[in-house]
């Protein structure tokens, strides 16, 4: 069997980071590891080929090779994965779906018509699809109550993708989240259970990428990597030495609860590890709001001080603040860009509230008669709610456009990063454990990537400097906060200008963002005038 695996292009987004990818040589920003990890589940006697849209582009060849088409994907890929699944029927192709969209929102998925649709995690139900074509079946909906121990989950099939397409590479340590707030859909999918892969596991995999050249950034793809602080610790204590012993050849990223920041040795085993950044969903500094989220978590100590303390002490924060929550008062989004400048977040991504399908929140608005969409519109930043908020929907959406511009005006994004790095501690010397050059992570000293890579970061480089430093009106506050990080915390320097770079990519978005949100409301107003 000749099995196509296609992962669907992102609409506009904030994970595209085209720009930023370009800067490291990249074509985006990671793979698709839930395609990779059902690659490693297919029999050893099929031939399987990946598809990344994000990546290049399908042909006819690729068409015409396959004999099984499988998609998967998020919901914001929902538009680009059912065009895939119509073009692969029209084309006379057995077609299978799965994943977190498919899972979440099946009745879509089957409108269209895949052949066989496999809901929930693959472990558990990708043998009933195995079985069924075996028997000459031509279609089947397979789903499984029960979690999978990630004990069954194989060592993904990282050798199917060009390493240089990507900026960052993923392994996922852990499925699950213990928290339980209204708006998320991470427990529907994968429950309130935390199932870990044991460190050995998780050694393993980050050998397969070193042994396979990779000398670059690795994100832990977990909903909560400290969700068992007890097992990420045993899990960080498995990585430092491995780390060590191969002079530092990752640096790390994962996403965590802003907790971590009342966890002082947490934070230190973590940055021993090498972890540089994480992603925290902060949503919003209004407390009601987060209560009426079920976000208690961001409620128990005090919200500020805990995302400073990550920054202070050597982890950058990627946050996430929301729009439009019930009960949010005018000015929500001036509340945010307080508490982002008090932290000098660099990174923020800001979103309009949806309620995914089946989270509690969608059950709640359905029940009050305020679900517009029982599916968002899943196409990315800037999409309107897919429900009546309990403030003028104008008006959050008015606030959305003014926020982004506002933390993304160039000057007052490259001031943000440069006082937030400029406050982290320095970071530790691996000097003299490997033979290394640069600052990468928490780390001095680590493993130099090859050759082709170090050229493209130095061409990168080159590019940031003409975009930020030569170009724009800000040049000289580009250039006086470089010279100013490589005074006064020179460890930190590449890390501020990978941020610089990141933010390239968002500052370039703002009019982007402004054109889709006037193109919708003008939708809206025509809508209106014609009802």
């Amino acid at each position: 069997m000749r099995a196509l695996l296609l992962n669907p292009e992102l609409p506009l987004s904030f994970w595209s980071m085209k720009d930023g990818t370009r800067l490291v040589g990249a074509k985006t920003l990671l793979p698709p590891l839930g395609l990779l990890t059902v690659a490693a589940l297919l029999p050893p006697e099929w031939e399987v080929r990946l598809v990344d849209l994000e990546v290049r582009p399908l042909n006819e060849k690729d068409w015409d090779w396959a004999e099984i088409v499988m998609l998967s994907g998020m919901l914001v890929q929902r538009e680009g994965l059912l065009a895939l699944l119509r073009e692969a029927r029209e084309r006379g192709k057995i077609t299978v779906v799965g994943g977190p969209y498919a899972s979440s929102c099946s009745d879509d998925v089957l409108r269209v018509g895949c052949d066989f649709l496999l809901r929930g995690e693959v472990e558990h139900t990708i043998g009933e699809l195995f079985s069924a074509l075996s028997k000459g079946e031509r279609s089947g909906v397979f789903s499984s109550a029960e979690k999978p121990d990630l004990a069954a989950s194989p060592l993904p099939r990282f050798d199917l993708i060009d390493f240089n397409d990507y900026a960052v590479l993923g392994i996922q340590t852990s499925r699950g989240c213990p928290f339980e707030c209204e708006f998320c859909d991470v427990v529907n999918v994968y429950g309130r259970r935390i199932r870990y892969k044991s460190p050995e596991r998780v050694i393993e995999e980050l050998e397969a990428l070193y042994r396979l050249g990779w000398r670059n950034e690795v994100i832990f793809c977990d909903d909560n990597f400290i969700g068992s602080k007890t097992h990420a610790q045993a899990i960080l204590q498995e990585i430092i030495p491995w780390m060590k012993a191969r002079g530092w050849p990752f640096s790390f990223l994962t996403q965590v609860s802003v907790n971590l920041g009342q966890d002082l040795e947490m934070i230190d085993l973590m940055t021993e590890a090498n972890f540089a950044v994480v992603f925290v969903g902060i949503e919003t500094p209004d407390e009601e709001s987060l209560a009426r989220a079920r976000k208690y978590q961001n409620i128990r100590n005090p919200l500020l001080e805990s995302v400073n303390n990550i920054g202070k002490n050597g982890i950058a924060v990627i946050g996430s603040f929301v729009l439009g929550f019930d009960g949010e008062g005018k000015g929500a989004g001036e509340r945010i860009a307080a508490f982002v400048a008090q932290t000098s977040i660099p990174v923020v991504m800001v979103n309009v509230l949806q309620a995914p399908p089946n989270t509690k929140l969608w059950t709640r608005l359905k029940e009050e008669g305020r679900l517009l969409k029982e599916i968002p519109d899943g196409n990315g930043t800037g999409t309107w709610p897919n429900f009546v908020p309990t403030r003028p929907v104008n008006e959050i959406m008015e606030e959305y456009g003014a926020l982004w511009a506002h933390l993304y005006e160039p000057s007052r994004y490259l001031d943000r990063s440069y006082r937030y790095y400029l406050a982290m501690r320095p970071a530790p010397s691996a000097v003299g454990m490997r033979q290394g050059s640069g600052t990468f992570g928490n780390r001095v000293g680590f493993s130099k990537p090859p050759l082709r890579k170090r050229l493209f970061y130095l061409l990168g480089a080159l590019r940031l400097m003409w975009w930020q430093g030569v170009k724009p009106p800000f040049r000289r506050q580009f250039w006086r906060q470089v010279v100013g990080i490589a005074r006064n915390n020179p460890s930190r320097l590449e890390r501020y200008l990978q941020t610089c770079a990141l933010g390239e990519s968002l500052i370039r978005m703002t009019p982007k963002i402004t054109k889709k949100l006037a193109v919708h409301q003008l939708s809206r107003r025509t809508d209106s005038q014609g009802a």
